[in-house]
This record gives structure tokens, C-alpha cells and sequence, in this order.
């Protein structure tokens, strides 16, 4: 007998990713992702036999969509903190293009839903290493500033990440009237923005670059 079309995984796994915002991992149900992706409900146990290792495989695809493209922004030709550059804007417009999703899955987590601390022990570590890495090598380059790694990564995640998930947060309650929703969009929650803030953590732990004396210059 013929393996059903890998078309089903597709579309049961893009239902979870836009159901499991709404819903969480206690909430969602097999059912409700079914009706979402056309799909007969025999089908959502023959690809993936639990809502549990569904929900894993919802949440794992997510994450690996970032993590290659962090990988592929690495070049062994570029300065660290070019590299350090990108792997910043890959990861925040990761976080700018699924907020929703990664709100939830922080929220689920921290109500201790175990399959989300699952997901996050297994995975946050993973980038965490690679912008550590890049902090690291800067620092030994001397392109960036010294000062403890994990000092850096966090201004890093307060200055792109926390905007994003807050700034969204707000945009999504409600609270806001139509001209401040655009505003917060255009001027926090865009890709532009985010570039913006890259750029702006970049400059901060940059090593200032001595600028030579001109004809003028006050000694």
C-alpha cells in the first residue's frame, strides 16, 4: 500500500503552527487541526500517532527553519562582527515573523506545560552557542568590547527580541488605536526596526575605531 503524500505532513503541520498561538499546547486538539488542514483524522495518527509528538514536530519545524538559516548566515570570510550581524537579524526577524507562536510557547512553558520546556531545553541552547561563539571570537579579535559573553547576549535579546515579543503583545491587546498600532509596527515591529537595533547593538559593542588626526584637529 502506497505512504499518503507527504502534502498531509505540510499541511497538518502548518494548521498547528497557526492553530497553537490561539490555542497552546493544552488546547489545541487533534481535531481542530484536522478540520484546519482538510484532513481525515486517521491520518493525523498515521503521520504522527500522538498529539504529543505532533505538537513536538509543529514545534521543532519552526525552530529548524531558524536554525539553518543562522547557520547559512555565517561566512568564514566575513569579520566576526559582521557575522555577529547577521546571525542577530536571522534571529530576530525569526522572532518578528512568529512572535505569536514563540509568545505561547514561553507562556505554555512558564504555566509548565512540560512539553514546551521540553522544546526550549532541547533547543535555546542551540543559537545561544552560536551567538556566544561569535561574541567570543569578536572579543579575541578584538573587534568587540570585553566584557562576559553572556553580558553581551543579553543585551542583544533586550535590545531586538524583547521589543519585539512586548511590542507585540501591546499591538495585539487591543489597548491601542488604529494610529498607534501603525506607529508601533513601523517603528518597533518591522524589519526595518529590527535592522535598526541590530545595527545599533552592533555599534554599542563595537571597539571604537581610533579616527587618525586631520589638518584642525584640537590636540
Amino acid at each position: 500500500m502506497p505512504r499518503p503524500s507527504r502534502h498531509l505532513d505540510r499541511a497538518l503541520l502548518a494548521a498547528g503552527r497557526a492553530l497553537l498561538p490561539a490555542h497552546g499546547c493544552s488546547g489545541l486538539t487533534v481535531r481542530q487541526v484536522a478540520d484546519a488542514a482538510g484532513v481525515n483524522v486517521s491520518m493525523f495518527h498515521y503521520h504522527f500517532r500522538t498529539r504529543e509528538a505532533y505538537l513536538r514536530a509543529v514545534m521543532q519545524g519552526a525552530y529548524e527553519e531558524m536554525f539553518s538559516q543562522l547557520t547559512l548566515s555565517i561566512s568564514a570570510d566575513a569579520r566576526w562582527s559582521a557575522n555577529l550581524r547577521s546571525a542577530l537579524r536571522v534571529v530576530g526577524r525569526f522572532v518578528h515573523e512568529n512572535r505569536a507562536l514563540m509568545g505561547r510557547i514561553l507562556a505554555d512553558a512558564l504555566g509548565g506545560d512540560e512539553i514546551s520546556r521540553e522544546f526550549l531545553r532541547e533547543n535555546f541552547p542551540r543559537h545561544l552557542r552560536v551567538i556566544v561563539g561569535l561574541v567570543t571570537a569578536g572579543q579575541m579579535a578584538g573587534e568587540l568590547k570585553k566584557m562576559d559573553p553572556a553580558q553581551a547576549v543579553a543585551f542583544c535579546a533586550g535590545a531586538i527580541g524583547s521589543p519585539l515579543l512586548m511590542g507585540g503583545a501591546l499591538a495585539d491587546s487591543g489597548a491601542l488605536d488604529a494610529a498607534s498600532r501603525r506607529r508601533l509596527q513601523a517603528a518597533v515591529l518591522s524589519k526595518e526596526a529590527i535592522d535598526e537595533r541590530v545595527d545599533l547593538a552592533i555599534a554599542a559593542l563595537t571597539v571604537a575605531t581610533p579616527r587618525s588626526g586631520r589638518k584642525g584637529d584640537i590636540r
